[in-house]
């Protein structure tokens, strides 16, 4: 018989590298939120799913589970076999760990595949999010990236990590880059997915020294950050990095590539054209029109971001600010470690 495990069983599993996640749920349901890294290997597809549940409500238990059954038999051979492509220990689960994913465990074990079964499915799993939301701190010293839009912030985090520093990705977890023309080019997370990522990540973090996160409002899109995210920001040392205007449009340019969204570009302008002066607007609008991209970029700095960012950096006395000048993003990169080095030498001394 497969073996039924608790979530607090799933994360303390003794060989996490070799577990394999599988949500049975539907794409829809999948699509909406999972556990981070599962793979989808659906029971039933949102249509099927659909048929089941009206029957479940509309008719009787017994015809949901003989239509139920129909279904799943004539793709049984696929569903296993994808099963049997998969190297690692298997934990499947669905909603609340009931008839799917117990279907798909009994069926697997009658192949010979040896699986667990997550007791309480996503649902438990959320439940543990949510406690963990609301009981979280974060405990490393926070070193918070601030500066203009265009200085490539979330591109420096992501270098210190490849150079092994401890980073939260705030957007990257949000999969959207913050501002309105944030979300083009990219499928940004629903809260309760960007939820799950935060938690698992800052658990993860809990014991470093320091952490580097970049200086986020209280909303990325359309998801809302905790407060104890945005606390930690207010009591971190910012480090307020400056590059040539110049070097944040190429940046941009780079970042976005807004010839490949053009469409998707000139809708998000239109979200806060009336926020700009009126012949300044015209013409970041006809610059998008026309393709002339790099002007736009640059009006819609000098005129709009840039002027917004002169009230973030009266909002943190100096003790809490050290201020980086840099030719390009690797110099800054260079000039934050040696910060990092200086700082945490000064700590332990």
């Amino acid at each position: 018989m497969f073996k039924d495990i608790m979530i607090e069983d799933l994360l303390n599993f003794h060989d996490k590298e070799n577990l394999v996640l599988i949500d049975v749920r539907s794409p829809s349901e999948y699509e909406d939120m999972t556990i981070p890294g599962s793979l989808n290997i659906p029971l039933f597809n949102d249509e099927e799913r659909a048929e089941v549940g009206t029957l479940y409500k509309q008719v009787s238990v017994d015809a949901a589970k003989e239509r139920g059954l129909e279904i799943v038999s004539a793709k049984l051979p696929n569903f296993i076999k994808q099963f049997k492509e998969i190297d690692g220990e298997k934990v499947i689960f669905c909603w609340r760990g009931g008839m799917r994913s117990k279907t798909s465990a009994t069926v697997l074990e009658l192949m010979g595949i040896q699986s667990f079964r997550l007791h309480g499915g996503v649902k438990a799993y959320r439940q543990w999010v949510m406690e963990h939301l609301e009981a979280l701190k974060i405990s490393p010293k926070a070193y918070i990236l601030n500066g203009c839009t265009g200085i490539g912030k979330t591109t420096i985090l992501r270098r210190l990590k490849e150079k092994g520093h401890s980073t939260l990705d705030i957007e990257g977890i949000a999969n959207h880059r913050g501002s309105i023309f944030g979300q083009i080019g990219l499928k940004p997370n629903n809260q309760k997915m960007f939820e799950s990522l935060l938690v698992q990540e800052i658990i993860q973090l809990q014991s470093s020294p320091y952490i580097l996160f970049e200086a986020e409002s209280k909303r990325i899109g359309k998801i809302i950050i905790p407060d104890f995210v945005m606390e930690k920001k207010e009591q971190g040392t910012h480090l307020f990095i400056e590059l040539p205007f110049e070097e944040r449009v190429r940046h941009i340019l780079e970042e976005y590539r807004p010839w490949n969204f053009h469409e998707d570009c000139l809708n998000a302008f239109k979200k806060i054209k009336k926020h700009i002066h009126t012949p300044i607007a015209h013409e970041i609008e006809s610059s998008i029109l026309s393709y002339n991209y790099e002007t736009a970029i640059e009006l819609l700095l000098e005129y709009y971001y840039d002027p917004k960012y002169v009230y973030t950096t009266r909002a943190y006395p100096e003790h809490q600010r050290i201020n980086i000048t840099a030719k390009n993003i690797d110099e800054a990169v260079h000039t934050i470690e040696q910060i990092l080095i200086s700082q945490s030498s000064t700590l332990r001394s």
